[in-house]
């Protein structure tokens, strides 16, 4: 299936197969119904965290489509963890703006607090903006039964993090081949205008650490997805 998805603002033509889809994203969506299901009366909090370059923004919009086209589906709503990067004047302060993207320059304790109001009601999520390179408070209005937060350091094996699981009703993890997540990601530099010195450059101070730290500094998930080097999705 060829589908045109809004993704991040940006119009993305992402293509499943229909093997992928039968076999993969709607039993996956059918274990979250499930697990809604034990829990009707509140809302369902899902977790889904991978490594960069995995394609998590786009996953997460196309399973958002599958549970509007399926009526035995709740409703999914995906929330991207970007919006709870600190302010860039923080950053700034902290010296840590050069890193953007780890786990430290993230606010934990404003996304726990954020977690517990929708879990127990409507409210309100931030969103990054691109353009400022800062978060939007209030962005998203969260309303659906059941929502994917995605990100990449939701079950991250630190206190800090790990605290966020008294939220998590359900969790996902996308492991993926290192060196295919490697090229995929430079290639997004360089579809940005970086050179390839500058765009491998990036790839070796901030995306390949996030990238090990994810793959290997993770707790087990409810659930596990293999990204192959061709970019299909497997259940481990």
């Amino acid at each position: 299936m060829k589908i045109g998805l809004m993704v991040n603002g940006l119009q993305i033509d992402a293509y499943y197969s229909d093997h992928e889809i039968q076999n993969v994203h709607i039993p996956l969506l059918q274990q979250i119904a499930k697990r809604h299901a034990l829990t009707p009366h509140r809302r369902t909090l899902v977790f889904l965290s991978a490594p960069p370059g995995t394609g998590k923004s786009t996953l997460t919009t196309f399973w958002e489509t599958l549970s509007r086209q399926d009526p035995d589906l709740p409703e999914i709503q995906t929330l991207p963890m970007d919006g709870f990067h600190h302010y860039n004047a923080w950053l700034d302060a902290h010296n840590l703006r050069p890193f953007k993207g780890a786990p430290e320059t993230f606010d934990v304790d404003k996304l726990a607090a954020n977690l517990r109001q929708i879990r127990d009601g409507d409210g309100d999520w931030p969103q990054y903006s691109r353009q400022k390179h800062d978060p939007v408070e209030s962005a998203i209005r969260v309303t659906a039964p059941v929502v994917i937060v995605e990100g990449n350091w939701l079950l991250l094996d630190d206190d800090k993090w790990r605290a966020l699981g008294e939220f998590c009703d359900f969790s996902l993890f996308i492991s993926a081949p290192a060196a295919a997540l490697r090229e995929r990601l430079v290639q997004r530099k360089r579809a940005g205008g970086l050179s390839q010195e500058d765009a491998e450059a990036f790839y070796l101070r901030t995306d390949g650490p996030n990238v090990e730290r994810v793959l290997c500094h993770s707790r087990p998930a409810d659930l596990t997805l293999q990204m192959t080097a061709e970019g299909e999705y497997v259940f481990a």
